[in-house]
This record gives C-alpha cells, sequence and structure tokens, in this order.
C-alpha cells in the first residue's frame, strides 16, 4: 500500500484544451499564409491543436520565414532524459512547412513530402526556451524547400534541418484528406 502511495505521488497529469480546427481550416482557405499567420499571432485564428499539446507558440511570420518557440518540459523527455528528437523533428518541420505556407497565396495548400534532421546538441529542460526558425530556400510551381535550425537561449544551434513540400491547389469545399489528391474513396 505504501509503495502504491509513493507511485501516485510521482504521477504527473496534464490537460490539453484546444479550439476546434475546422473554423481554421475554412478561414485560412480565403487568406494567403502569411495573412493566416498574422491572424494566428493575434489570436484571430486558433492554433493547430497538434502546437497546444506541445506547447509551440507561434513567434513570429512574414513572407518565407516562421520563428515558433517552445519551453522544453518533462514531458517532452525521452528515457535518456533529455527532449526526444522526434518533439525537434515535429518543432522543425512546423517552421520550414509553415515558412513554405507563409510564402503561398490564398488557394494553395502544401504537405510536407520529405524531412531532414541533424540533432547537434540535447535539449533539456534546464536549457530554457528554444527558437526554431523556417526559412523558404526554393518555391516551385508543384515543389518547395525550406531549412530551419533550433537554437537555445545562449545562440547555441541544437538542430538544424531541410525539408521539401508539395504545393498544390486546394480542393474546392472539401476537408484535405489523402483520398483528397487521388480521388481514391469518392
Amino acid at each position: 500500500m505504501a509503495d502504491e502511495t509513493a507511485d501516485e505521488a510521482q504521477k504527473r497529469i496534464r490537460v490539453v484544451t484546444w479550439a476546434d480546427p475546422e473554423e481554421a481550416r475554412r478561414q485560412g482557405r480565403r487568406m494567403s499564409g502569411s495573412e493566416l499567420f498574422a491572424k494566428m499571432r493575434l489570436g484571430e485564428i486558433a492554433e493547430p491543436p497538434f502546437a497546444r499539446l506541445l506547447g509551440i507558440e507561434l513567434f513570429d511570420a512574414s513572407e518565407g520565414k516562421v520563428t515558433m518557440t517552445l519551453p522544453p518540459q518533462e514531458l517532452h523527455y525521452n528515457p535518456m532524459g533529455c527532449v526526444h528528437g522526434g518533439i525537434l523533428t515535429t518543432l522543425l518541420d512546423s517552421v520550414m512547412s509553415a515558412a513554405v505556407h507563409s510564402a503561398l497565396p490564398p488557394g494553395k495548400a502544401y504537405l510536407t513530402l520529405s524531412i531532414n534532421v541533424n540533432f547537434l546538441k540535447p535539449v533539456y529542460e534546464h536549457t530554457g526556451e528554444i527558437m526554431a526558425h523556417g526559412t523558404v530556400v526554393s518555391i516551385r510551381r508543384q515543389v518547395a524547400a525550406a531549412e530551419g535550425r533550433i537554437v537555445d537561449p545562449k545562440g547555441d544551434i541544437c538542430a538544424t534541418g531541410t525539408a521539401t513540400c508539395m504545393v498544390f491547389d486546394m480542393p474546392g469545399g472539401r476537408k484535405l484528406t489523402a483520398d483528397s489528391e487521388t480521388g481514391a474513396g469518392s
């Protein structure tokens, strides 16, 4: 019984709330990527649910450039006691693909095709808030490339990445699904 009580005292609980992402999707269809991120930054459009879950915040956005922050937390840790590489990869994917999105006109969408990440320095809760920067390298009619990096409060680079995104016209009036592009399941 005493062991059970000690185990209960060690448990952590996290409650996450988020807005319905459908409204942001509907609004986002009618504006450029840079307009969408400007409204998101002002709180006029809800951030994506995954960002709320992980604690990622949009810090700045302009056409072709996006910066997001993440305060490392114990809940991000892997079994070795540092922030899991998947969390850092998600942060890099977010800033790089958002940089692409910020350069797209209304009616255009994107999906990440590939991502490459290099982890250079471990990140811990005591590291402090990390900042990720994403920048467009190239945008063509159907393909875009971006690069990104994560820096700690001292300015040391913790991770770098590159991403390739597919660019396409948004399907009219329907939710974007894997079947939307292929026509399967219609």
